[in-house]
């Protein structure tokens, strides 16, 4: 696995290392020891799918509030996404900063997201999946969000209609 930290401290870009011969190729999507060993949150309590029908659907941005907050190591199986990562870690010297990175079933890259960040992403093509593993249950209590599109935050999503639901389109602005 090939680890890639982008400019918010903590959150990396992995790109699985392909073993390849005239088959295709093997590669490693998961493994705690390399995890714990660049101090990376090695813990898996929950896996979830998104399954979204079609293009232009947004999700997010999503967080768990303390003490529920959550890593999230994310890959998309089918289909491609636009994943977007906020850093609300106020005292982090890239507060407020975002970054987006395409995931796709035929890239096969994954983001790792430690507690902290808000997360979301935009389907890319009609059916695409999103694969979830967390390092904590999800608490409903706990579930907050910030707005996709609040200026604090000037996320520069792909263009087109969207479709949101009422939750994540209303979430106040970010304080």
């Amino acid at each position: 696995m090939i680890f890639t930290e982008t400019k918010l401290s903590g959150v990396f870009i992995i790109e699985p290392e392909r073993l390849e011969d005239e088959r295709g190729f093997f590669a490693l999507s998961w493994s705690a020891a390399e995890f714990a060993r660049r101090g990376l949150d090695s813990q898996l309590a929950e896996c979830n799918i998104s399954v979204n029908n079609k293009q232009s659907t947004l999700r997010g941005m999503h967080y768990q509030a303390d003490p529920h907050g959550q890593t999230k190591l994310v890959r998309c199986t089918m289909g491609a996404v636009y994943d977007v990562v906020i850093d609300l870690r106020a005292s982090s010297r890239t507060f407020k900063q975002w970054v987006g990175v395409e995931l796709s079933a035929h890239n096969r890259l994954m983001i790792y997201i430690p507690k902290g960040f808000a997360h979301g992403f935009q389907t890319l093509e009609d059916n695409s999946e999103v694969f979830y593993q967390m390092s904590d249950p999800y608490v409903p209590n706990s579930g907050r969000g910030v707005r996709w599109d609040d200026p604090a935050f000037a996320i520069d999503w792909p263009g087109g209609e969207r479709i949101i639901n009422e939750r994540d389109r209303s979430w106040p602005d970010f304080q």
